[in-house]
């Protein structure tokens, strides 16, 4: 890495004390030993605290089913890839080189791992309080565009299916494919005689939801 990006010490506040979990928090797998993996685990869980505590100070009268959809609307892989791209973060991901050549940290799920392990690193060289400024600035965008809370597609459609009564969507794995270190999902959601619709994605459940919003649009 071969400068920190200038976002990491407007967050800290200042230089960061230990540039090397920066350097560690933007290394994928096929780069070397030293990789993101244990940051992104801590920094997903900062994440989801700080989001679940700023859902539950700005809907003080919201039922916990609307903020679980904000939630993990705000939370959501696709989220975190949005707010990687938009710091200019893929071109900071170290990556092996059949990854580069793969365009892996092109993809969703490299993307949002590095900014949770950003989040990890963020929270460990200063603590919660900058770790949860960083995320309110880079997330506001995202909340302050939910007019209400989302309905995600995999509930919209067994919401749908149980108004119809056409019976419970079934998601089928139709095939997994693509570099082991970055591979793609292609499943089958079906209603039976009903409809079904094939969607592709970066995990088995963005696949899912892809699938499942392709059968909602089918079936309105």
């Amino acid at each position: 890495m071969s400068e920190l990006p200038p976002f990491i010490a407007e967050a800290l506040g200042r230089a960061p004390r230990e540039a090397s979990l920066f350097e560690r928090a933007v290394t994928h797998g096929s780069h070397g030993r030293e990789t993101y993996e244990r940051l992104e685990f801590l920094g997903d869980r900062v994440l989801g605290l700080v989001v679940a505590r700023w859902l539950y100070e700005r809907f003080p009268t919201e039922p916990e089913g609307k903020m679980s959809r904000r939630y993990n609307a705000l939370v959501a892989r696709e989220t975190c890839a949005e707010v990687g791209r938009s710091l200019g973060l893929p071109r900071h991901i170290r990556l092996g080189k059949q990854a580069r050549e793969d365009n892996a940290g092109l993809s969703d799920n490299v993307i949002g791992d590095v900014v949770e392990a950003i989040i990890g690193a963020i929270f460990l060289d200063g603590g919660l309080e900058p770790a949860e400024a960083f995320v309110r600035s880079q997330w506001s965008p995202f909340l302050d565009g939910q007019q209400r809370a989302p309905v995600h597609p995999k509930s919209g459609l067994q919401e749908r299916a149980a108004e119809r009564k056409l019976g419970v969507p079934l998601y089928e794995l139709v095939s997994r494919f693509g570099p082991h270190h970055s591979p793609r999902f292609r499943v089958k959601v079906s209603l039976g005689k009903h409809g079904e619709a094939e969607a592709e994605g970066d995990s088995k459940q963005e696949a899912e939801t892809a699938a499942a919003a392709a059968l909602l649009e089918k079936i309105k």
